[in-house]
Parts: structure tokens; C-alpha cells; sequence
């Protein structure tokens, strides 16, 4: 077998969330590896300025033909379908698809709100899943296809004030290791990947709310320092790859050390 220069080579990537954070990281790694990218997100201005970064990555592959679609996952789950066709539809096949869309409340439990669950749910877990749901029929997959779920080391620790959230993340690992198995006869590998404390913008304003004790203890408890969003990106572009092709319902936690401890 012919070996590709880069990991993904030739390979049609989905990824939401991508307008930011880990999910922008994980457009730029997969694109810097051959990628052709399918960017989904809510913020038109940052998608439009990522496909254009993504248009100077790719110049010693021109053939990569990057897009973006705007999607709210905390919308209307009906219109999905409906938006993917329009924007995907016949012109190509999915080889990968990368949920790292999410949204954080910390919130203290006797203060959270149904509406407070169903918004961390809606967006962690159900817009993620219900396009894996879209992108796992045939007319829409390739012969062999790999889903990755973004989660969070807080679906595995304890930590005041996540309730809703870590549960949410906890969702995503559950599903995804049924989905492993519902999957398999179509050749869908899918997993997820469990982050620590990364340097997205989102968290850097929360350290910023921090004191200067508060921010050293939360650096300490991570033997190899705070994540990049790069760090889970590399992972990423791994489990997406043919050298994950074996790989399947697993939880890859990528966290500097911070649960090894």
C-alpha cells in the first residue's frame, strides 16, 4: 500500500466548534495533515477568517477545497438535515467527523436551572450525537469513517460547581462506546478524548477571574503544565487516522498527568 506524506491525505473532515478553541485547533491540525475541512460553527466573521488561515495551509495541497456552514447545535434539531444537505449533501463523503463544540456553566448545584441542564445537554450532548446520526448513513459516509467526541477529564473527578456539565461530558463517553458497537458493521470507528485544563479562550478568561494563588494551585495540579488546544488537536488527528483504524469506544485522556496522581 502507497504511503500518504500526511495522515490524512485525501480525507473529508467535519468539525464543529471550530470557529474557536479546540475545535478551531482541530480544523488547523487536521488541515496541516492533508485534510480537506467542512468547519461548522455560529460565528460567520471567525469561520470566514479560519477558512482563509486554512487557504495558506493548504497551498502546498491545492486540491483541498476548505468550507464552512453555520450551525447552531443549541438550535432547532430538525433543521440539521435539512442545512447538512444543502451544504454537503452529494458533493462528497464524510471520512471524519469531530464533535469539540461545548459549552461551559459553573454553577452551583442548589442554583442550577432546567433551563441550565438542557442548554449544557443540548449543545454537549444531543447536537453532537444527532450528527453523528446524519453522517453515519451511507449516503453520507465513506467506506471507512471515524467519529471523534471532544469530552472532559470532569466526567471522570470531582470538581464543585460542574454538576451539569460533567455530566454532560460523562453523556458523551457512555454514548460513544455504544455507538462503537452500533457502528462497527458500517466501518465507523468512534471514541473520544477526555482534555484537562487547555489554554482556550474560554478558559483563559476564567483564570484571569482567578487570584494569583487560585491560578498557581490550578497550573500545579498538571505534572507536565496546562494544555494547548493543540495538545488534544494531535490526539485528534490520531483517532481520525488509518493508524487508529483498530481503535474503537475507547476515552483517550490527554491531561498532562492531572489523573495519573
Amino acid at each position: 500500500m502507497a504511503m500518504h506524506p500526511f495522515l490524512l491525505t485525501n480525507k473529508t473532515i467535519v468539525v464543529t466548534g471550530a470557529s474557536s478553541g479546540i475545535g478551531r485547533a482541530c480544523a488547523f491540525e487536521c488541515a496541516k495533515q492533508g485534510a480537506q475541512i467542512i468547519a461548522l460553527g455560529r460565528n460567520k466573521q471567525k469561520l470566514e477568517l479560519l477558512m482563509e488561515e486554512l487557504k495558506e495551509i493548504s497551498k502546498q495541497n491545492p486540491d483541498s477545497l476548505h468550507s464552512y456552514c453555520i450551525l447552531d447545535l443549541s438550535g432547532d434539531l430538525k433543521e440539521f438535515r435539512g442545512v447538512i444537505d444543502r451544504y454537503i449533501g452529494n458533493k462528497t463523503r464524510i471520512d471524519g467527523f469531530v464533535h469539540a463544540a461545548g459549552i461551559e456553566k459553573t454553577i452551583p448545584l442548589v442554583s442550577m436551572k432546567s433551563a441550565d441542564f438542557i442548554e449544557l445537554y443540548k449543545l454537549n450532548v444531543v447536537g453532537g450525537l444527532e450528527l453523528a446520526g446524519i453522517f453515519s448513513k451511507k449516503k453520507y459516509v465513506s467506506n471507512h469513517a471515524s467519529f471523534v467526541f471532544v469530552s472532559s477529564i470532569t466526567s471522570m473527578i470531582g470538581r464543585a460547581g460542574l454538576v451539569g456539565y460533567s455530566a454532560s461530558k460523562g453523556a458523551l463517553i457512555s454514548a460513544v462506546k455504544s455507538m462503537a458497537i452500533e457502528l462497527a458493521n458500517k466501518n465507523i470507528n468512534v471514541n473520544c478524548i477526555s482534555p484537562g485544563t487547555v489554554l482556550t479562550p474560554m478558559i483563559l478568561k476564567y483564570l484571569q477571574s482567578l487570584g494569583p494563588e487560585e491560578q498557581e494551585k490550578r497550573k500545579q495540579n498538571f505534572p507536565l503544565g496546562l494544555g494547548k488546544p493543540e495538545d488534544v488537536a494531535y490526539s485528534c488527528v490520531f483517532l481520525l487516522s488509518d493508524s487508529a483504524r483498530w481503535i474503537t469506544g475507547t476515552n483517550l485522556v490527554v491531561d498532562g498527568g492531572y489523573t495519573a496522581k
